[in-house]
């Protein structure tokens, strides 16, 4: 992966230092703050350079004076959102309660950041804040000495759930949108082919888990299984 450097030999995420003469109008803060605004507004794919720096009222070649490409902005506002969320300054004596912590924390991010879980597929938590919480979590498993690998292989796991379950959630909004009522002559067909008894037994009988239940009840099983492998836990 490329060295995550900003101008004059400072890290991506280390504040530029003002240029001297009149105060600048920009800094790399605000550029990352309107790049996450134009995200939240628009999409991801609606953030490029020069959509940016029309907003803000600059040339284009402007924004590349606090931000080295388009590639390393995604970087800054994926770490930035981290940022929102709080967390105790150690792991607490309730493993579970801590690495739940942390996958609710992401969550959050996800639902109030929906672009977040594109930026977030295979970044390694080099960010700050991605840094932070990766260590709270490494924290809350480091009494069980287990092979640091091990340890690091579960926080992704974390990660992952979280992320494949926020993914199916939004999927799962948007098809509702657009179907409608589209699927009830779907429905009525199953019933009377009557070729899957076990999926309208599930339609007629199921209870409806809202989002929270349906997230909360993964984690568990996730943090289940790590149970299982820790000793003494």
């Amino acid at each position: 992966m490329r060295q995550p450097e900003g101008g004059n030999g400072g890290y991506l995420w280390d504040e530029e230092p003002p240029p001297p003469g009149p105060r600048p109008l920009l800094s790399r803060r605000k550029v990352v703050e309107a790049a996450i605004a134009k995200a939240d507004a628009e999409g991801v794919d609606a953030v490029s350079m020069r959509r940016l720096a029309t907003g803000l009222g600059v040339g284009t070649m402007t924004l590349y004076r606090y931000v080295p490409s388009k590639d390393d902005l995604l970087v800054l506002m994926n770490d930035a959102v981290l940022g929102e969320e709080e967390l105790p300054e150690s792991p607490s004596e309730d493993w579970r309660a801590d690495l739940m912590r942390v996958m609710r924390l992401q969550r959050s991010v996800a639902r109030r950041h929906p672009w977040w879980v594109e930026t977030a597929v295979g970044r390694p938590p080099i960010g700050p804040n991605a840094l932070r919480i990766n260590e709270f979590a490494l924290g809350a498993l480091v009494r069980f000495d287990l092979d640091i690998t091990v340890m690091q292989a579960l926080v992704a796991l974390l990660k992952s759930y979280v992320l494949g379950a926020v993914t199916a959630r939004l999927a799962e909004e948007g098809v509702a949108a657009d179907a409608g009522d589209a699927l009830v002559p779907w429905a009525r067909r199953l019933v009377a082919e009557g070729r899957h008894p076990l999926t309208v037994r599930y339609m007629a009988e199921a209870e409806t888990w809202d989002d929270d239940r349906t997230f909360q009840f993964g984690a568990d099983r996730v943090l289940d299984g790590i149970s299982a492998m820790l000793p003494g836990a």
